[in-house]
């Protein structure tokens, strides 16, 4: 099996994402977009990963990899393969798909609850009730065609979302470890403004081991949900 995840800035990695494809045999490849990018062929790859980033997804002219990374998602999704994207992959995802991506009305950084949006569909994932997650996001998105909304928060209505049994955006990051706060903290802390959801540095480094046990928790989950249904 061979799982492709699709990296834009060198801190923005798998994070614990990279341990439970390890232990479930997966060979993983991926495609860096920071250096000099190549995309495999679609049909190839059991399960796609599409990891978050600081640009957005509307960024065609300055990031003209764009345009083919998003008919690439396409394609994988045609083909029927399960997809998970993250902060700016859930955009790629809904981009990809039709839908609208926009700045939110805030930006959202730090540790923050979300709920989770009961559904009357069957073969939909379902969240914790509330729990808190890792954000850090400027933008929004618009649900694709067919979609159906799974996580909300007061400071982001669309937060997660599945397309048909194995496609899902999530504009939050699970995967994130201790390290992995500190190294994007480290890279973008010039958008640490003074605003209701954006926490200080402080704050975010003194969550508890817990918050991180919790968020990999529902990451395996997801994990194992969106394999299965593929």
């Amino acid at each position: 099996m061979r799982a492709h995840y699709l990296q834009h800035v060198h801190f923005e990695g798998l994070g614990s994402i990279a341990s439970w494809l390890q232990n479930k045999g997966y060979e993983t490849t991926h495609t860096a977009f920071f250096d000099e990018p190549t995309l495999p062929e679609a049909k190839t790859i059991d399960f796609l990963i599409i990891m978050g980033g600081p640009m957005s997804v509307n960024d065609e002219p300055i990031y003209p990899w764009l345009v083919a990374e998003k008919a690439f998602i396409r394609e994988v999704i045609a083909f029927g393969k399960p997809v998970l994207g993250i902060c700016l992959g859930a955009q790629l995802i809904a981009s990809a798909m039709g839908a609208k991506i926009y700045p939110n009305p805030q930006k959202e950084i730090g540790w923050f609850p979300i709920e989770a949006v009961s559904t009357d569909k069957k073969d939909t994932f379902v969240f914790p009730a509330f729990f808190e997650v890792f954000h850090w996001h400027g933008e929004t998105f618009d649900l694709p065609s067919g979609a159906n909304l799974l996580a909300s928060s007061s400071g982001c209505k669309n937060q997660a979302f599945q397309l048909g049994k194995n496609v899902m955006g999530l504009q939050f990051h699970l995967e994130m470890t201790a390290d992995s706060v500190k190294e994007i903290i480290s890279h973008s802390r010039d958008e640490l403004t003074c605003s209701v959801y954006i926490q200080s540095e402080e704050t975010m480094l003194s969550a508890s081991p817990q918050h991180y046990t919790d968020n990999t928790k529902c990451l395996y989950d997801i994990l194992e949900y969106l394999t299965q249904q593929g």
